[in-house]
This record gives structure tokens, sequence and C-alpha cells, in this order.
């Protein structure tokens, strides 16, 4: 028995309604731009200067010549898909495509395109969402991440991939570059409850607000604090890679909101990020949320709306959220593992 097809997944998904047959239309388009993505990316230097910066938006975020690449492949997918307006991280205001069709479609056309120049995985994140009856506007695109028909997101690293949930449990496809195919190669990605790895930006650490910190370090005292065993931290700099990693192995992201300026909310768009990253990681039995809500529960109030994200395995995710309310034991502030306490040598 072979990999069955991306198409045939989808055609077996849809068979019992029309709205589904439009998602998974739509979905195979993204994934048909995605492959010709990853074909240019794949190309390097060869390709162009793709890493060139070509825009600045605001004090932190720079538009690369990649970024604006993917998102006009994006847009041209889509044209002739039953989409009524895309919201893109590259484009200040959605884009009307056809004003009476069902859906919306919210992306990152290539998510960690800062590292492009450095030969780090990248990848293009999208959610698919039910066109609000009255509107195709900003406000259309305003609702839970908990709205969403489908989410997914393309890796382009030592393979292509695609985690794609439509609802039932996340899937990850492989693209076979000699049959130009997506194929199904793990069914109900199930992500370990517990785990030993966590990615944060340790960098800004000085920023973190005391539950983060708190987490941290515990982490880091390994063996000799209050979890008992050694951490491992793993970060990208690219949440789709890091965010994969979790679903191949379990572990951990945070990106919390921190006391820089701009950085209040953290740096992960809502919309057309944390939402889609957050269902993928819930179908596959982890948590995600912003330390004091569920993601998906949260109520976008603009388009470009920035939030804290934290996610991956159950059980991590959960410490995480004890220590916010003030329900979690707090290790290293307890006398018993202090830095002069009973269970820690002094240095």
């Amino acid at each position: 028995m072979g990999f069955p097809t991306l198409k045939e997944y989808l055609s077996n998904w849809t068979l019992d309604g029309r709205t589904r047959g439009q998602v998974a239309d739509t979905i195979l388009a993204i994934a048909d731009a995605s492959a010709r993505l990853s074909d240019i990316i794949g190309r390097g230097a060869l390709g162009g200067k793709l890493g060139r910066v070509v825009a600045r938006a605001g004090e932190v975020d720079e538009q690369k010549e990649v970024d604006a690449l993917a998102n006009g492949m994006i847009i041209d997918a889509l044209k002739s898909q039953p989409v009524a307006a895309l919201a893109s991280e590259e484009a200040a205001e959605p884009i009307a495509l056809q004003n009476d069709a069902p859906l919306l479609v919210a992306t990152d056309p290539l998510d960690g395109s800062s590292n492009i120049d450095a030969n780090v995985s990248v990848g293009t994140i999208f959610s698919i969402l039910p066109r609000h009856p009255s509107s195709t506007r900003e406000a259309a695109f305003l609702r839970p991440g908990s709205h969403q028909l489908a989410a997914g997101f393309f890796v382009y690293g030592p393979q292509t991939v695609l985690a794609l949930t439509v609802g039932h449990g996340t899937q990850i496809f492989t693209f076979d570059k000699e049959t130009r195919t997506f194929h199904l190669t793990t069914r109900n990605v199930a992500i370990a409850p517990e785990a030993d790895e966590y990615a944060i930006n340790a960098s800004n650490a000085r920023h973190w607000d005391d539950p983060i910190r708190i987490y941290i370090h515990d982490c880091e005292n390994g063996a000799n604090g209050p979890r008992g065993h050694d951490f491992n931290m793993r970060w990208t700099g690219s949440p789709v890679a890091d965010i994969y990693r979790i679903l191949s192995r379990g572990g951990i992201y945070l990106y919390p909101g921190d006391r820089r300026k701009g950085f209040h909310q953290g740096r992960i768009r809502l919309i057309y990020e944390a939402n889609p990253l957050s269902w993928i990681v819930e179908q596959a039995g982890g948590r995600a949320t912003t330390g004091r809500e569920r993601v998906l529960d949260v109520v976008p109030a603009a388009l470009h709306q920035k939030t804290p994200l934290i996610c991956g395995s159950r059980d991590e995710v959960d410490r995480v959220m004890r220590i916010y309310s003030g329900q979690e034991f707090k290790g290293e502030r307890s006398p018993l593992f202090g830095r002069r306490g009973l269970f820690r040598a002094l240095p």
C-alpha cells in the first residue's frame, strides 16, 4: 500500500459537502503554489537575491524580495479559487478576489524569511475561514481561530512538507519532487504530552515577565532543580521549523510578550500565524495558549494583531499556564530549590 496523495486524502474528506470541496480546492491551489515556491527557494543564490530587503514595515519587520514573491504566488493561485478575500502579512488590508465566493484565506506567505540567506528552514502558513455574509474587508477576518475550516503550514527544508488539519487530526504530507505531488506520510500526529525540549529566544531573557522566567529557569536547572531531569533548548527563529519539530518529537514553543517597546504582545500575528499553528497543534493533542487564555478563543481586534504564543506538549503548556495563574509551585523561588537551597550545591 502506497502513500495517498493530498488530493486523494481531501477527496475522501469532501464526500459529504460542497463547502468541503471548495476548501479542498483552495488547499490544493495553495499547495501547488508552495511547491513552486519550494523550487525557487531551493535554488538559493542561483534564483536571485531572495534575502534583499525591498521594504520596511514598522520598527522591526522587513519585507524581503522573497516575501513579495511568495505573496504574489499565493494571490495568483487563489484568483481562480472560491476565495472572496485574502489577508496577508505582506498587505496592510485584505486583498479582494471574488466577492461572492464562500471562503476567506489568511496567510504568512513566507514565515522565517529573515533566515533565507542562512539556509535555515522557512515556510508558508495559511488559514481558511468561511466568508462573513456581509463583508470581505478587515472586519470579516476578526473572528476567533475556532472558526477555521482548515489550517496548514509548509516547511521548505531538507524535505518540503505540509502539516495540515481540516478538523480531523493533524496530517503530514511530504512533497515528491519527481512526481510533483504531496503524499500523506504521517497520519494523525500525536504530540507527546511530556517533553524535554523547549524553544525560546533566550537573548530576550532580561525582558521576560516572571512566569516565563520561572518556567525557563526551572528547565535550565534540570536534574538539580524542581523538574528533576535535564532539558535541551532548540531555537531556529522560524516558527514553522520549531513547530514542525514539536509535531515530530514533542516539546514546547514560547514566544511570550515582554517588556520591549512593541513586544508587549509578543511578535507572532494572531490571525495568520498563531491561529493556524495553534489549531494544528491542538489537533495533534497539544495545547496552545497566550499564557492566560486559549489562543483559539481570542477575538481579534485588528488584522495584524500580535499575540503571545506558547504551544506544544500538553503537560508543559499546562505547567506554564499554572505558573501564570499562580497555581504552580515556583521552584526557583522556593527555599528548597533556591540558589542556596537544600537541594542545590553551592558554586
